[in-house]
């Protein structure tokens, strides 16, 4: 097996490929590469950091355990985001089906105050409309770069096209949204 010094020229293909094949460090490089993304993107679909950490934290076993039915048709960051994706999805579905139970409110409010949070799900709304007179293809590009945090290298990789295509897309939709959110900031 291999150190950790052999690990940091090796592509994600390849890290994954040695995990698989038994090399101990290479999953934990491989993750260590995209684990601020994934956490990121996590978060933005629970919306909770608690609920974030525990679904990346799911994502990763199902990643650890299924590496070997990876199947390269795919950037293996792409495989990854499908995992963390879907792990959130079925951590919202989960709790979606599971009734809430009303607390002493006289209790609560005295030991968990509740800091009003209208104005910011609003922005939220509002960005949200905004993002969805986009194209497609902007829509895309915008949000893997801006919201994700990915490089315009990353999201070309991710989107499978060009980076200059990347850079176009993300300034026209970054100059539609400028004038759909003034439109809506004045009505």
């Amino acid at each position: 097996m291999t150190g950790r010094a052999d690990t940091a020229e090796r592509t994600d293909a390849e890290l994954l490929a040695a995990h698989v094949a038994g090399d101990l460090y290479a999953f934990e490089e491989l993750i260590g590469r995209h684990y601020r993304q994934l956490y990121r993107l996590a978060t933005l679909r629970c919306g909770c950091p608690e609920d974030a950490a525990d679904a990346l934290q799911e994502a990763l076993l199902a990643a650890h355990r299924g590496a070997a039915t990876f199947r390269h048709h795919a950037a293996v960051s792409s495989w990854l985001h499908r995992i963390v994706v879907n792990a959130c999805l079925d951590r919202l579905r989960r709790h979606r089906n599971h009734p809430t139970v009303a607390l002493d409110a006289s209790s609560a409010l005295a030991a968990h105050p509740i800091s009003d949070r209208t104005a910011q799900v609003e922005t939220t709304i509002v960005v949200h409309h905004a993002l969805r007179r986009l194209t497609h293809d902007q829509r895309a590009a915008v949000v893997a770069v801006d919201m994700q945090g990915y490089s315009v290298a990353e999201a070309a990789r991710l989107l499978g096209i060009a980076e200059g295509t990347v850079k176009s897309r993300c300034a026209r939709g970054r100059a539609r949204l400028a004038v759909e959110l003034r439109y809506q900031d004045c009505a």
